[in-house]
């Protein structure tokens, strides 16, 4: 199936919110476990983003010269095909989206989606990411590359996520996280089939509040098979893309090779960490992440992203298990 994809507009959001939390306190250094790591996230000159001050100078970071100078972190590989992996065993499982306080108005793109920007070896690089539903409300789900370099590097700094971001509008602020999570198969050693990660945010945006009370969060399935409907969302950046306003792709995965979905998509750069949502609402921008852009392949209209199985579930609880209340 070929891609359908457009561009789409932001409409007015009401949102009336309850305020709670701050800062993501008592963040640890690196820690592994079960298949997964993490390590409390840092501005660009190493401080610990702990305290309301690395927040804001986390913020004041981003200005807008140095968001458009970011650079795409999206991968390229090969064709690759061989053999496909033996029938996914694991029991399907699921988590419900989540509403806003308030709920949103109508959509035309989802408020839940935005824009990832971080600081990378030599400069600033862009992702696109979503807020995740979870319990304590702070989770951001994106690809592995978008957080940590993969085998050899490091981990990014200053990440910032600015959900509907709109040809430099912000219409409910950013977010700064406070840890990042990650595959260790990823970290260790590039593998794309574990190219998943989901940031801790501190309170934020224009009501100081938890992300997914501000705009809702994504559900999420596992173990859902290779082939299933979706819509992806993203922000891609090259190719007469213009990198500032979100587009979708549809269609129906398959498996690739190894342990990943493809899709025929012909979005580009910038696009990586996007969510690839089931039952995707355009009338609430809400759906179920059931992978994430993870990259590209020669033929330009198609792009793969890791198959969600039992990592991802594990990967989650891991993050929630580290967010503060």
């Amino acid at each position: 199936m070929r891609s359908i994809i457009r561009s789409a507009s932001v409409a007015a959001i009401a949102l009336a919110l309850t305020l709670s939390g701050g800062t993501v306190a008592g963040a640890q250094p690196s820690t592994v476990a079960s298949g997964n790591v993490s390590t409390v996230a840092r501005t660009a000159d190493g401080r610990a983003v702990t305290s309301p001050a690395a927040v804001a100078a986390v913020e004041a970071y981003w200005t807008p010269a140095r968001m458009a100078a970011a650079v795409d972190l999206d991968l390229r590989a090969p064709d690759a095909t061989g053999p496909s992996p033996a029938a996914p065993q694991g029991k399907p499982g699921s988590i419900v989206p989540i509403h806003p306080s308030r709920g949103l108005s109508a959509l035309n793109q989802s408020i839940v989606v935005g824009k990832v920007y971080v600081t990378v070896p030599g400069g600033t690089g862009q992702c696109s990411a979503s807020a995740l539903s979870s319990g304590k409300r702070r989770l951001v789900l994106t690809a592995g590359h978008c957080v940590h370099a993969g085998a050899g590097g490091g981990w990014y700094s200053n990440f910032i996520f600015v959900p509907g971001f709109r040809q430099g509008t912000e219409p409910v602020g950013r977010f700064v996280a406070g840890n990042l999570t990650a595959r260790t198969a990823w970290v260790s050693s590039s593998n794309s089939d574990e190219d998943m990660a989901i940031a801790i945010m501190n309170n934020g945006g224009i009501y100081n509040a938890k992300v997914v009370d501000t705009v809702g969060g994504m559900g999420l399935r596992w173990n859902w098979g290779y082939q299933v409907a979706v819509t992806i969302l993203g922000y891609p950046a090259t190719g007469g893309f213009p990198g500032d306003v979100q587009y979708f792709c549809q269609g129906t995965t398959w498996n690739g090779h190894n342990q990943q979905v493809r899709a025929w998509c012909n979005m580009t750069q910038g696009s990586s960490g996007g969510p690839w949502l089931q039952e995707y609402n355009d009338q609430t921008g809400l759906g179920y992440s059931n992978s994430v852009v993870s990259h590209r392949h020669d033929n330009p209209d198609q792009m793969d992203g890791p198959y969600f199985d039992d990592d991802i579930k594990s990967l989650y609880d891991y993050a929630e298990g580290l967010s503060p209340a």
